[in-house]
């Protein structure tokens, strides 16, 4: 008989197809082509499993999830915890309010998660969604989308033991320059990114080429039917069925948005290109 004052094994929760498994009922041809081996996979450490897949499952990420082109797994904190209430965080030494996870708890879920993982943090990263992290952006997302995929910590209350970021090298990733009640939004919000930048995910490859922050600019403005509304037409260029002057038009766009709504991107992309981020430009 188990003792009863010992937490029960943590249970992970996996979405996405995994492997082909054998079966009597004769599987449809098509299926074959709905398992992806080696799928991307977002591994989850979080105290609200059920968070997940959440919005991730809808529209064109749920679609890839469903058809295994990434997977996603989520290792529950509560049961890992200690004493009869499975207790995940205690009192901030030095005092203070709030509360912090234990190290303790912490590093059997990391542990739980290094299970199928290479130890080459480049092949996967280890990430702790906190406020104090390098801010995301979308070379990040890029690079996490080139590994074979990630763990994400999600901390609470008022963060975790820093003894067990050190210990596993955690990398630290903000959101923004803003808190949030716990990690779980920032990481639907980085898983999203990341996944969308995965081969097969979207199916028009080159509309993540045209995106914001593709060349270090803004996006240009989008316009569609009806051709007049509300008094307002679509610039003529768009109409002209001129390609040259509709991609210039489009980069005159992107510079003007960008030079008037973040002076950071736009300083930094005439660097790259050798421009005087003050010059009066036409934009």
């Amino acid at each position: 008989m188990s003792d009863p004052s010992s937490p029960p094994d943590s249970p992970s929760k996996s979405h996405g197809r995994i492997s082909l498994r054998p079966s009597l009922k004769p599987r449809d041809l098509m299926e074959e082509d709905r398992v992806v081996k080696g799928a991307w996979t977002a591994k989850i450490i979080t105290l609200f499993p059920d968070a997940f897949p959440g919005i991730l499952g809808l529209s064109l990420t749920g679609k890839a999830l469903d058809y295994g082109l990434w997977r996603l797994e989520t290792i529950d904190l509560r049961p890992l915890g200690k004493g009869k209430h499975l207790n995940v965080d205690d009192t901030p030494a030095g005092g203070g309010a709030g509360m912090v996870l234990r190290a303790d708890v912490v590093d059997e879920a990391l542990d739980k998660a290094t299970d199928g993982t290479p130890p080459d943090r480049a092949r996967w990263p280890v990430i702790y969604l906190s406020p104090r992290g390098k801010p995301f952006d979308q070379a990040t997302a890029r690079r996490l989308a080139a590994a074979d995929g990630i763990t994400l910590l999600c901390g609470r209350f008022e963060g975790v033991d820093q003894r067990v970021l050190d210990h596993h090298q955690i990398e630290e990733i903000s959101l923004g320059d803003f808190v949030l009640t716990g990690g779980e939004i920032a990481a639907t919000a980085l898983i999203d990114a990341t996944v969308r930048l995965i081969p097969r995910v979207l199916g028009n490859h080159q509309s993540t080429e045209e995106e914001s922050f593709s060349e270090g600019l803004l996006e240009f403005p989008h316009y569609t039917r009806p051709t007049v509304w509300q008094g307002r037409e679509i610039p003529e260029v768009l109409q002209s069925g001129h390609h040259a002057n509709i991609a210039s038009w489009r980069k005159a766009m992107a510079e003007r948005l960008t030079k008037e709504r973040r002076p950071d991107l736009w300083r930094a992309y005439c660097a790259r290109h050798g421009r005087d981020p003050n010059e009066d430009r036409e934009l």
